[in-house]
């Protein structure tokens, strides 16, 4: 379990995954950008539908103030091609199954559910600047009406 949390102004961790396509996709290769990066426990579950579809009923103003979003679960690329495409997901989705970016980024831990305790995905969203340091680094947030809170954040 991971309790390293990130600050505004640190540094956002590098990494490299591959998306949907099995592409690679690098962080740093989108530094001079602004980026939000979200995580996400299970692609095509109820909360994780409404999350990702708000980002991407939101896209076009995001994309228009300069953001990148990406998604990132533990999901295999197959499962977020299908996720995808089930429901017009026009972003990249990003596959982390060993959790190692989950836990450079703070976001594996402890959860509770009905009583029981294990370890997963806590949902949380940074948005990162472009020198590649976070500028807001949003933990344990509700997938509905997330991303609104997002966008008035960044006043988009």
């Amino acid at each position: 379990m991971t309790t390293q949390r990130l600050e505004p102004g640190s540094l956002a961790p590098a990494f490299t995954l591959v998306d949907q396509d099995e592409r690679s996709v690098t962080l740093k290769d989108l530094r001079g950008g602004r980026v939000i990066l979200f995580f996400y426990p299970e692609a095509m579950t109820p909360g994780c539908t409404t999350e990702a579809c708000d980002f991407r009923d939101s896209l076009a103003p995001l994309q228009a103030a300069g953001y990148t979003i990406l998604g990132i679960s533990r999901d295999e690329p197959e499962k977020l091609r299908r996720f995808r495409e089930r429901d017009g997901l026009t972003y990249d989705l990003l596959s982390d199954p060993d959790h190692k970016v989950h836990d450079e980024y703070g976001v594996w831990g402890e959860k509770v559910n009905y009583g029981k305790t294990f370890m997963g995905v806590i949902r949380s969203t940074f948005v990162i600047d472009e020198q590649g340091r976070v500028a807001h680094a949003l933990y344990n947030v509700r997938a509905t009406g997330h991303v609104a809170r997002v966008r008035n954040l960044l006043g988009v």
